[in-house]
């Protein structure tokens, strides 16, 4: 055993029983986990994702529940000078106890919380109990002190049979637990993160945050911030190292916990870059503690080097202040999602699944997530992998469509959270923004009378003041504070959206703004159509979406054929939104031709959802740089569910997936034909190099006849947008009828195809759309198995889908007679072939650069290939 190893012992801590607290029977529970999966698993609940479950779990947050185990304790361990437990999260209100001896109270679920108890340990075996309190029963008695209800929209307390009792404001647990548009109302308790005992003796090294001053691309100027503990006053020799690079400090170190300052230079540093513009490259930082040439503690944290900025400014060209984040000196233009837990049970989140959405994010051609503010600051794996892939982030704290309490406790108990959870991500380069909330500040709309959601309308003058004046405590002053002091230099946004502060004018959202962030639902909330998403168009789209259901494969997990109909019980309890299945199947009726059955209108459902986000992203991006960011809601599922998602709680790929990757691209082609009787051809870059591109604009038929062709050369500058030509409907038509004519443009580059968009001159319903005889050859490219299709007529919406699991290249396509489509099918490496494949490449020398440590989709070969068309899904005339 070294030295180091001897100062310093950890165990977690995963054998556990539970029951509730007023029963006898101790069942075996998973830990990190959730009472309900622990029921789940012992067979006392069924699934509760299936049918209609959900309503058959309510009972379980009005229970009290306990969770024991033995942890045999050695005298190598008593030995030490500490011995800590530490959770990383306990979901909600829990009594700890060691031995019977009661050691902690906790009662937020976002924070670490650890207990001295050396004093309670004994040799040999130790009992651990923790008493989980009801969320619902412990909050109850607040909103009864209180008086009157706080507005909290997306509180299904009629689900969880408290009729209009909404108590989810009063708790720090995440807000999707109590249900939401989208997400079912299971609001848990548990052990959801790890669980640790923790010896240590002498010196022990509490945090290290390499603080960013100064980001250039000859120097970096940092400061690493160091925390250390020392039982007694010495002097040590503290030592930093990374990519063989050494600094070295003598300080003194006081007895207690020490913050030391240790001034670093990067000399011509490799800059961290968001994908699309370099490599996101990490250093690794080592902090060393040496006393007299002996360690007495190391710690290392990750980290990239970049320069990133929020810039809201004026610009002469444009009214109001821009919205968009500067990296190492470039405008980004944000492409991407929101994201929200991946499961009702975070617990049950793997690193595979972690994994899964964000390599779907980079083959989807985005650079930034927004992590929403109704669901959990996400696990260290998912920032990792966002540091790896260049995604940016957009962080939310946890706090949503909801009034909040601003009473001492509370706001105690918020700083807490927010202190631990930036000092655990402020590393990570992939955060570039610290957001207060989730579309608050809009929906209570302090400034305009009658604006919002009609919220004020229901409290007195006395009550409005409190509210609001609570509201500011919190997300005016609390956390705008606690960032600069432990994440200087990174953003805050107080609300999502908000109008930018200008001559100290206050803040709030009315309408379309010139300023600040936007969330634009006139398209579903409003039954609005989708060309309003060309005119309705901000400085930064945080917020847009349009639903659609699962594929087939997927909602039969959670239904039977008998439930297969649109107003079934199960569909219903499916569909989160209210008016989801009726605002689907209107605009359906208005934008295309009726599905056959239900199975058809899941598969037209998705093609829709595609069809509404490509109109809203490539108006977005065409209107660069006045608008500078487009993220759709929402990227993911936390469980099978009608929903805006892009792909589906099992991680497939729904149509608008497909389309956000060839909407994204770095180099765009794009038809604007929202003026009647105009086309206009737009191009778009978001590289910072020029490229010299050929644009062929092409008028066929749907036969695959060519009619007109249009082709230009030009240079397209670095972050450049422009339109490239500006025609009449008639000029391209000629005598071609509209209903019989596609519209094609293409982009090459060194005569390379790396674009191409189709449209129509009709809408969909209006195409005499025919059976098409679709045919798919094996083939063969660079080694790699391919398939090749073709058509001999129009195939709109062409699907392919297979019985592994996986995505295609390109999917949800049109297919002209004449033109060749080549696709490949690729699947997500699991981590076992991750390391074999590094493992093999290692021994092989087949590369000279080390292996990626997460790789892309891999080339793989589809089980049970099939293919499909819209002409499947509809009634042929």
């Amino acid at each position: 055993m070294t030295n180091l190893q001897a100062l310093q012992f950890r165990q977690s801590l995963k054998q556990w029983t539970f029951k509730a607290v007023d029963e006898s029977e101790w069942l075996p529970a998973t830990v990190p986990g959730t009472v309900h999966t622990d029921l789940l698993d012992n067979g006392k609940i069924s699934n509760p994702f299936y049918g209609t479950n959900e309503k058959d779990v309510q009972w379980i947050d009005k229970k009290d529940w306990e969770y024991i185990t033995t942890i045999d304790v050695e005298e190598n361990v008593m030995n030490h000078s500490h011995i800590e437990l530490v959770f990383a999260g306990l979901d909600t209100y829990a009594e700890v106890y060691v031995n019977e001896q009661h050691v902690l109270s906790a009662d937020n679920m976002f924070r670490t919380w650890r207990a001295d108890v050396k004093p309670y340990i004994r040799l040999g075996a130790n009992h651990i109990r923790i008493h989980f309190r009801s969320p619902i029963m412990e909050d109850l008695p607040k909103l009864e002190a209180l008086g009157y209800g706080l507005p909290a929209t997306n509180d299904q307390s009629e689900v969880g049979e408290l009729g209009d009792k909404r108590v989810s404001v009063f708790a720090r647990k995440a807000p999707y637990h109590y249900g939401w548009d989208w997400g079912p109302r299971f609001v848990t308790s548990g052990i959801w993160r790890e669980a640790e005992l923790v010896a240590w003796s002498d010196v022990r090294i509490e945090n290290v945050y390499i603080r960013q001053n100064q980001v250039h691309a000859e120097s970096a100027d940092l400061t690493a911030v160091v925390q250390i503990y020392s039982e007694q006053e010495r002097q040590v020799n503290l030592r930093v190292y990374a990519d063989g690079q050494n600094w070295e400090q003598i300080v003194t170190l006081a007895e207690g916990t020490d913050a030391v300052q240790i001034p670093l230079t990067l000399n011509n540093p490799k800059l961290w870059w968001s994908r699309g513009l370099g490599d996101a490259y990490l250093y690794t930082f080592t902090v060393e503690v040496l006393e007299q040439n002996q360690t007495l503690a190391v710690k290392s944290e990750r980290t990239g080097i970049r320069a990133i900025r929020l810039v809201t400014e004026p610009h002469p060209d444009y009214p109001g202040t821009s919205f968009y984040f500067e990296l190492n000196g470039v405008p980004v233009f944000a492409k991407g999602a929101n994201h929200i837990p991946n499961d009702s049970f975070s617990p049950r989140v793997t690193l595979e699944r972690y994994r899964h959405e964000i390599v779907t994010a980079v083959e989807s051609n985005m650079n930034m997530l927004r992590v929403w503010g109704g669901g959990i600051y996400e696990n260290d794996e998912f920032y990792d992998l966002c540091d790896e892939y260049g995604i940016l982030v957009w962080q939310d704290f946890m706090f949503a469509c909801s009034m909040y309490p601003g009473d001492e406790e509370f706001l105690d108990s918020v700083q807490a959270e927010a202190e631990d959870n930036i000092r655990r991500l402020r590393n990570h380069p992939s955060i570039v923004l610290w957001c207060g909330n989730n579309e608050i500040d809009s929906a209570w709309s302090q400034y305009v009378e009658d604006g919002g959601w009609g919220w004020k309308k229901d409290y007195n003058a006395e009550q409005r003041t409190q509210i609001w004046a609570d509201y500011e405590a919190l997300f005016h002053e609390l956390l705008p504070e606690v960032v600069q002091t432990e994440h200087p230099g990174i953003s805050y946004w107080p609300s999502s959206p908000i109008v930018a502060v200008t001559n100290n004018e206050k803040q709030h959202t009315h309408g379309i703004t010139d300023s600040g962030d936007i969330h634009y639902w006139g398209v579903w909330h409003n039954s609005e159509p989708f060309e309003r998403y060309n005119t309705y168009i901000g400085r930064f789209m945080s917020e847009y979406g349009f639903q659609s259901f699962p594929e087939y494969k997927s909602v039969r997990t959670y239904a039977e054929e008998s439930d297969l109909e649109l107003e079934s019980e199960v569909m219903l309890r499916h569909q989160k939104n209210g008016a989801g299945n009726r605002l689907i199947k209107e605009y359906m009726d208005k934008y295309l031709p009726a599905p056959k059955e239900f199975p058809s209108f899941l598969y037209m459902s998705q093609v829709l959802q595609a069809e509404a986000m490509k109109t809203a992203i490539e108006a977005h991006r065409r209107r660069k740089p006045y608008c500078m960011g487009t993220l759709y809601w929402q990227m993911n599922d936390c469980w099978p569910v009608a929903s805006w998602s892009s792909m589906d709680y099992y991680g497939r790929w729904k149509a608008v997936q497909y389309y956000a990757k060839r909407s994204f691209e770095d180099i765009l082609i794009s038809i604007d034909q929202s003026v009647s009787g105009k086309v206009d051809i737009h191009l778009v870059s978001d590289l910072i190099a020029p490229k010299s591109l050929t644009v062929r604009v092409k008028v066929l038929g749907l036969d695959g006849t060519l009619y007109k062709e249009m082709p230009q050369s030009l240079t397209l500058a670095g972050g450049e947008a422009i339109k490239v030509l500006s025609v009449t409907t008639e000029q391209l038509l000629g005598d071609v009828h509209p209903a019989e004519a596609i519209l094609v443009a293409e982009l090459e580059h060194e005569d390379q195809l790396i674009h191409a968009e189709i449209a129509y001159f009709v809408s969909a319903p209006e195409l005499s759309l025919q059976q098409p005889h679709l045919q798919i050859v094996e083939t063969e490219v660079d080694g790699v198995v391919a398939y090749q299709l073709t058509t001999d007529v129009l195939a709109r919406q062409v699907w392919l889908s297979s019985e592994n699991e996986g995505i295609f290249s390109d999917n949800f396509f049109d297919l002209i007679p004449g033109v060749t489509k080549t696709v490949q099918f690729k699947k997500l490496q699991t981590l076992q072939e991750v390391e074999e494949a590094a493992h093999s490449h290692v021994e092989s020398n087949i590369v000279q650069k080390p292996v990626p440590h997460l790789p892309h989709f891999v080339p793989a070969k589809p089980e049970g290939l099939q293919i499909q068309s819209m002409a499947d899904f509809i009634h042929l005339s």
